[in-house]
């Protein structure tokens, strides 16, 4: 049975029937078809662009495929009422996470090291505008907090004021991140900032083991509309 972490929309123009779960054995296949769906994201990057067989020559879907089957992948996935994934935003621990971008500015002065890295946050390019990068991180949130929660960070980009391009955006945007309790912690780009959160642990769940609820921020949505949802 698929953990299904419940999150209701915030607001009327998200669309009914979605559903959060994580990434695993059982949901790799919804997983599989959304990035075959979009041509192996980026280029065929298949989300590995943060592991650390990043730039080393391998079968990608095979790479992510081994790691989710040994628990070493782990992400937030949107279903649509039909089952079919939508978008996902993927965390892991700095371990299964060490890729990091503006890798240069970044260590010059570095940060404490996290417990968590939230990284790559991707919507079909048909579902954009609709709230679900935001619904994505919410759920990595919440999964991060059912693992004893910690401090989580990210490195995203500040689109107030200007027009970004979505192979830019792959944390989702600054916005919606501060938006969802991240504060900007040092600049490392031109538009980009590491941002950290912390996330506290879950309370026990009085319901069945295998569902978790989540209450929902309802600020309307800022989410980009270029790789944010």
């Amino acid at each position: 049975m698929t953990d299904e972490i419940d999150v209701p929309a915030p607001t009327p123009d998200i669309p009914d029937g979605l559903r959060v779960v994580p990434l695993s054995e059982q949901t790799w296949d919804a997983f599989a078809e959304l990035v075959e769906r979009n041509n192996g994201i980026f280029g065929g990057c298949w989300c590995i662009g943060y592991h650390p067989e990043c730039g080393q020559r391998l079968d990608h879907r095979r790479v992510k495929r081994d790691r989710v089957l040994d628990d070493a992948a782990h992400a937030a996935l949107v279903l649509d009422q039909e089952g079919r994934a939508q978008a996902w935003a993927q965390y892991g621990d700095p371990h299964e996470l060490s890729g990091i971008k503006h890798r240069r500015a970044y260590d010059q002065e570095p940060p404490p090291a996290p417990d968590w890295r939230l990284t790559c946050v991707y919507v079909d390019p048909r579902h954009r505008g609709q709230g679900l990068a935001r619904r994505a991180v919410v759920g990595a949130l919440a999964l991060v907090a059912a693992a004893g929660g910690g401090v989580v960070e990210a490195i995203s980009e500040v689109t107030d004021g200007r027009t970004a391009q979505g192979r830019f955006l792959f944390s989702a945007t600054a916005e919606l991140l501060e938006d969802l309790g991240f504060t900007r912690v040092r600049q490392v780009g031109k538009h980009a900032w590491i941002m950290t959160r912390t996330v506290e642990p879950a309370a026990p769940d009085p319901g069945p083991p295998a569902r978790r609820v989540v209450t929902w921020d309802t600020t309307p949505a800022q989410d980009s509309p270029a790789a944010g949802g």
